[in-house]
């Protein structure tokens, strides 16, 4: 027999309580959405690995730096179409970006005329970085938290390319800089600077080994490259070596990662 109503009102279920899902009690549960919400859709889009381009938001194509948007839609354009002979099961080699415009929109545009698949990885911000209209439908994300942004950006990366960029550019390059320094990584990264001028007048990277600060090998953890030509052929000479057979190997995205 059915109980009676005795018109006490039901509590929502805990994961569809609104006001409990965004008090500090739940933040554990939203840092975890942005792990395990991009992870499906990778795993949905078959996206084995990515290209990560790092670079200001500032930079327009008319711009007085805008060679530097036209070369990062032009390598990413250049890539896009050399990943395509790796083309099987999954995708390789994705260009990524961090979603907004500048730097970011020209690789995502790069790719996206080259009829590739581009991911980007947006952050909600004070001044509105409003995501680019190039990125692939199902692989534009948007994230609150930083570090689970930038775990998306090394979780899948087998290359960077960094173009000129601010205090944002220089944060996410320098992270994984420390982080390949410090083989806190599962898997090596080969880094390229885009625009030796530019690099070596804001960062003194012979001053840091001359005074000890780094180690004098560190200066052979990046590249640097001034052409989208040179810098396919740094990537191509980076990672063919471990391509292999693509098409049989496990996707990334399937494997466990090094849980230090």
């Amino acid at each position: 027999m059915m109980e009676q109503n005795d018109g006490r009102r039901r509590p929502p279920l805990a994961y569809k309580n609104d006001e409990f899902y965004k008090s500090a009690d739940s933040r554990p549960l939203r840092i975890l959405s942005e792990y395990l919400e991009p992870l499906s859709h990778f795993r949905a889009q078959r996206i084995q690995d990515t290209i990560v381009f790092f670079g200001s938001a500032r930079l327009r194509e008319d711009g007085p730096l805008g060679r530097y948007y036209r070369d990062a839609r032009e390598l990413a354009r250049l890539v896009t179409g050399w990943s395509k002979q790796f083309a099987g099961d999954t995708w390789r080699f994705v260009v990524t970006s961090g979603g907004g415009p500048g730097i970011m929109e020209a690789a995502n545009r790069g790719a996206s005329e080259a009829g590739g698949k581009t991911v980007g990885l947006n952050i909600g911000l004070p001044f509105e970085q409003f995501p680019n209209p190039y990125i692939t439908e199902d692989l534009n994300f948007e994230f609150h938290y930083f570090f689970m942004r930038k775990f998306w950006f090394a979780y899948l990366a087998k290359a960077l390319v960094v173009f000129p960029g601010g205090f944002g550019t220089l944060d996410e390059m320098f992270e994984l800089l420390t982080l390949v320094q410090t083989h806190k990584l599962a898997k090596g990264i080969p880094i390229f600077l885009y625009g030796s001028d530019y690099w070596n007048e804001i960062i003194n990277f012979e001053a840091l080994a001359r005074y000890g600060m780094i180690s004098r090998n560190d200066l052979q953890l990046f590249q640097f490259a001034d052409t989208p030509e040179a810098a396919l052929e740094l990537l191509k000479a980076a990672l063919e070596p471990q391509i292999g057979a693509p098409s049989e190997e496990t996707p990334v995205i399937a494997k466990s990662v090094n849980p230090e």
